[in-house]
């Protein structure tokens, strides 16, 4: 195999149905790890595998989540390209952090959005709140994902690969609309813009992660917030948790987030109660306004 894992590795998760996200992550890992001992993964010794996993718990002091992500991506390649059956494979134990997320308020995820300096990164921040969405879900919309009709967001291969709808409010239609003009994109909702902002209608790619993340990162400490582990991502936690204030059935949340479990969804009760109502008239009332923008 020596020379080729890579493409082994490729073909494995291609079958096992991984997302990109996981392929990113699992080959990272193994690359690691083979530079790590400066020796193909394919020839490294079982008591190697332990030196390295010893050396990251103990010396690198890696998070249990850093560890984790490592430990499956390691076992992966070991278990299906390289075969090996090795007891440490299922020997090695990563504790799971009990961190609950920071949660932003409506006042505050509203005050951090009213500092965002340019449009395009008002109207993708915004509807990652209105919508539930993760960082990438948002950025790969596209035009045809938006059924104004039912008034429902089509996402597409979010985490795991699955599909699912998330209703979409009034006023986050109104904005699409809004800010789908200034581009006019035949394809893309966030298309990158390019330098001077003029590539928009002929753009190939979503906006970069980087850049959305770095002008949520502004506009939180602008409007004041100092809450330590604040990022885009906290505007999908903050949307579970609103709308759990808002009364919208559990159930409904866990099917708007994508949730696999509904113990996943449950955590957001640490923040909140619950009810029941009628969910979709909640989550207009709790995103109404958000048409408006700031350009």
């Amino acid at each position: 195999m020596t020379g080729n894992w890579y493409e082994q590795t490729d073909r494995a998760l291609q079958l096992a149905g991984k997302g990109a996200r996981t392929w990113e992550c699992y080959v990272r890992a193994v690359r690691m790890l083979s530079e790590f001992h400066n020796k193909t993964p394919d020839t490294i010794t079982e008591q190697e595998l332990q030196d390295y996993f010893l050396f990251r718990q103990n010396t690198s002091k890696w998070a249990s989540s850093t560890l984790g992500i490592a430990y499956y991506g390691i076992r992966f390649f070991y278990q299906n390209v390289a075969r090996r059956d090795w007891p440490t494979l299922d020997l090695i134990k990563v504790k799971r952090e009990q961190k609950l997320p920071d949660i932003l308020s409506v006042q505050e995820v509203r005050a951090a959005l009213a500092k965002v300096n340019t449009f395009h990164n008002y109207a993708f921040l915004a509807t990652v709140y209105a919508c539930g969405l993760r960082l990438t879900e948002a950025l790969n919309l596209q035009i045809h994902d938006i059924d104004a009709q039912r008034m429902m967001v089509h996402v597409h291969r979010g985490k795991g690969a699955k599909d699912r709808y998330v209703p979409l409010p009034e006023s986050t239609l109104i904005l699409l609309r809004t800010y789908w003009s200034t581009h006019k994109n035949p394809v893309l909702l966030f298309p990158a813009l390019g330098r001077g902002g003029t590539k928009g209608p002929i753009s190939k790619k979503p906006m970069s992660k980087s850049s959305v993340q770095a002008a949520f990162r502004q506009a939180r400490y602008a409007a004041g917030i100092i809450k330590r582990r604040v990022t885009v991502h906290t505007l999908r936690h903050s949307y579970a948790t609103h709308l759990l204030e808002a009364g919208v059935n559990i159930r409904v949340i866990q099917r708007n987030m994508g949730h696999a479990n509904l113990e996943t969804t449950m955590a957001y009760l640490h923040f909140t109660r619950t009810g029941l109502e009628n969910a979709c008239e909640l989550i207009n009332s709790v995103m109404g306004g958000l048409e408006h923008g700031n350009n």
